[in-house]
């Protein structure tokens, strides 16, 4: 794993961490732009450990909205300081192994949440995938290193505004007159 990544997901899984301890309503909109922050590195180095910890994020963001009760925050951060010590000693299988382990307890938390647990997870893949998007990764890469279907993705993207920010302003008739300049 590169370096770089390696410190960005150290430093935003402490900040994780912190969010949790403290857990005030704030702090969720603070746990979803720490999600968006990672996305980053996944667009710039298409990574997979980045968009999983993007993913893991905003899914806690999304559950800790609606079900915080039942969450044991004890335990997720515990599970989150162990993938930083393996992050820190240079063991990536040990801190895939980790946020494999998070998502397997955020699954099993309560039988009644596993079905609204496991859409919450794909509706931030899907996400995730529109913000690769918008840094500029194809429909096709995005959902490829996402591991969800193309269609998934367009559908999400059709129902934004994403495609909108890369409009061009230009009139018709300067169109026209640039095109023209390109044939004399």
């Amino acid at each position: 794993m590169n370096d770089l990544i390696k410190k960005d997901l150290i430093s935003v899984l402490t900040d994780l961490i912190q969010a949790l301890r403290e857990r005030k309503e704030t702090d969720i909109a603070g746990i979803k732009l720490l999600s968006n922050h990672i996305i980053h590195n996944a667009s710039v180095f298409q990574d997979e450990d980045s968009i999983s910890v993007a993913i893991l994020i905003y899914s806690l963001s999304k559950i800790i909205e609606r079900k915080e009760k039942e969450l044991d925050f004890n335990k997720i951060i515990s599970m989150i300081n162990s993938a930083i010590s393996s992050l820190k000693s240079n063991n990536d299988d040990g801190f895939r192994k980790s946020i494999k382990d998070l998502f397997n307890f955020i699954r099993t938390v309560d039988k009644s949440l596993r079905l609204y647990i496991n859409e919450v997870i794909n509706q931030a893949q899907i996400k995730k995938g529109c913000k690769l998007c918008e840094h500029g990764i194809s429909v096709a890469r995005a959902s490829e290193v996402l591991g969800i279907s193309r269609w998934e993705l367009m559908h999400y993207l059709g129902k934004t505004t994403v495609i909108d920010q890369f409009t061009d302003s230009t009139n018709i008739s300067n169109r026209i007159k640039f095109a023209r300049s390109l044939f004399e």
